[in-house]
């Protein structure tokens, strides 16, 4: 019985916290831009768990789309490139092409160790480098990978 309390009790305190930061990201989003935040996401040869942790921060308990954060399909709509995973070779022309689709000002942001250091692929004959070696990269989010909460709080620190 205590730890079904308990466990209520972490949960709504996690859901208090996903609110509070998440209604100050809407407010940041707001003064900055005057819409929503579009991030263009693009995976450069990642294991996938980043992406499982973005589709994760979309969802209804976390649902990042509700402080104005949208995820778009085309680079000319977005603000920033959201690169998860070390850049293979194979992908360097292709991450090139959609930051230099994208309209200024833009931002680029790494999410999870991979894309910052190249994480455990980073020796691989392969992988051209992280992606601060091939675009300036405005934000790392740090993790492998990092949480829903994670990301809504580093963009949170990113617009501030």
């Amino acid at each position: 019985m205590i730890n079904i309390l308990k466990n209520r009790l972490d949960k709504k305190i996690v859901t208090r916290k996903i609110e509070l930061a998440g209604l100050e990201l809407k407010s940041k989003i707001n003064k900055k831009f005057g819409r929503s935040f579009h991030i263009r996401e693009v995976d450069t040869g990642s294991c996938s768990a980043c992406e499982s942790e973005i589709i994760a921060a979309t969802n209804p308990i976390y649902d990042i789309q509700r402080f104005g954060v949208d995820f778009v399909a085309s680079p000319r709509h977005a603000d920033a490139l959201l690169v998860t995973g070390p850049v293979s070779k194979n992908m360097v022309i292709a991450l090139k092409k959609t930051y230099e689709a994208m309209p200024g000002p833009k931002y680029v942001i790494s999410l999870g160790d991979c894309a910052c250091s190249g994480g455990l692929f980073k020796d691989s004959y392969y992988i051209a480098g992280p992606v601060k070696e091939i675009l300036p990269v405005d934000l790392h989010i740090p993790g492998c990978p990092p949480s829903p909460l994670i990301i809504i709080e580093s963009l949170l620190g990113f617009l501030k």
